[in-house]
């Protein structure tokens, strides 16, 4: 199969789709691999490094678009690259379609064969192509806070870990799974008063098990957040509905029972976010303030430390691309019900049915796709 990874160019993104070491293992099994040329640049891998292992480079994304059975990517397609995509031809990506029924739109009418990463699913129920981004999201969250967090920056002016005679800042991560999880670890190493907020009482034990008593647990009531925002430095939103828009957590009006220059991180903001007042913002103009509350909703975290996110989503993504090289996406979704439930859209019809809930238009399962 001829496999194609053009250069990101959603603002800010420095990772690649494909990485010199993963082209060499679809040269190996026979496929072709061609390189829009400066793709790698931003993670660290130059042209050469990917002509030494036996890739083509192209010199723009129209070359590779036109030329490539499989197009892989890190980023949802911009608009300009929706227009290249055609039927017959293999998307495997981020999409977040749930929030954006323009990329929804788009794809349908390109006929293009979609598979999303983030709900592409393992035997455990866990997402196995997001995982690796959450975690790097969660451990830059309270990073990028507690940057928010200082007086220049439009913040309170608190240190997260505190001095001596002075208390940590309190830091509510709301949803304790791989984002919160993450984010709750790098924050109680930075020395914050760290509560972790989130419905499965199952989850909130072994928190408590793993950070030995170093943080709080809290069952997320709609009242129990009301309460913790009214003394919280710093909320990281960290929840995820596989597939659909993110729940609403706090409201415009609870902006002012919070501190004035406490800060917002919105790791969900790629699914719509979980804070009313949130809206994407990029690496180059990452904050804004709303009522006094500084929000931090940069869409693509992880672009920020590319390197690291580059190689970590290879590592997860390598055994499905072959798999759709090596079968074609038919017989590669026939055969694993898991990359099955990545499958969004196919010849102009959705198989996302949480995306259909949330745009309000029809959709199938990938099931009812393959069986009719």
């Amino acid at each position: 199969m001829k496999i194609g990874c053009p250069k990101e160019i959603k603002a800010q993104e420095y990772r690649v789709g494909l990485t010199p070491a993963n082209a060499t293992e679809a040269i190996l099994r026979g496929h072709s691999v061609l390189v829009e040329t400066g793709a790698g640049e931003g993670s660290g891998f130059t042209d050469e490094d990917y002509r030494a292992i036996g890739a083509e480079i192209a010199p723009d994304a129209g070359t590779v678009f036109s030329k490539s059975e499989l197009i892989i990517k890190v980023k949802e397609p911009q608009a300009a690259e929706r227009r290249m995509l055609r039927e017959g031809q293999i998307l495997f990506t981020y999409l977040h379609l749930a929030p954006d029924a323009e990329q929804t739109r788009d794809l349908l009418e390109s006929g293009v064969t979609s598979i999303a990463y983030e709900t592409v699913t393992d035997m455990r129920g866990g997402l196995p192509l997001l995982a690796p981004m959450s975690e790097v999201a969660g451990r830059l969250a309270p990073q990028v806070g507690s940057w928010a967090l200082q007086k220049a920056n439009g913040g309170r002016g608190v240190l997260l870990g505190g001095v001596p005679g002075v208390r940590p800042a309190n830091v509510v991560v709301i949803g304790g799974g791989v984002v919160g999880t993450a984010a709750a670890r790098v924050a109680v190493g930075m020395g914050a008063n760290v509560t972790v907020m989130d419905r499965s009482v199952p989850r909130l034990s072994y928190l408590d098990d793993v950070f030995m008593g170093k943080l709080t647990t809290q069952y997320a009531s709609a009242a129990a957040t009301a309460e913790l925002i009214t003394t919280a430095d710093m909320v990281i939103g960290a929840v995820l509905i596989p597939g659909a828009a993110a729940p609403k957590l706090v409201t415009r009006e609870q902006l002012s029972i919070m501190p004035q220059g406490s800060v917002l991180v919105d790791v969900a903001i790629d699914q719509g976010g979980c804070f009313e007042t949130s809206r994407v913002t990029t690496h180059q103009d990452p904050i804004y303030e709303v009522d006094g509350v500084v929000h931090y909703c940069v869409a693509n975290m992880p672009g920020a430390v590319a390197r690291t996110s580059t190689q970590a989503l290879g590592n997860v993504t390598l055994p499905f691309l072959l798999s759709l090289a090596d079968k074609g996406w038919r017989q590669a979704i026939t055969d694993d019900p898991h990359l099955r439930a990545g499958l969004s859209t196919h010849q102009g019809k959705l198989t996302s049915p949480p995306v259909g809930v949330a745009q309000g238009i029809e959709a199938m399962t990938p099931d009812q796709l393959l069986n009719g």
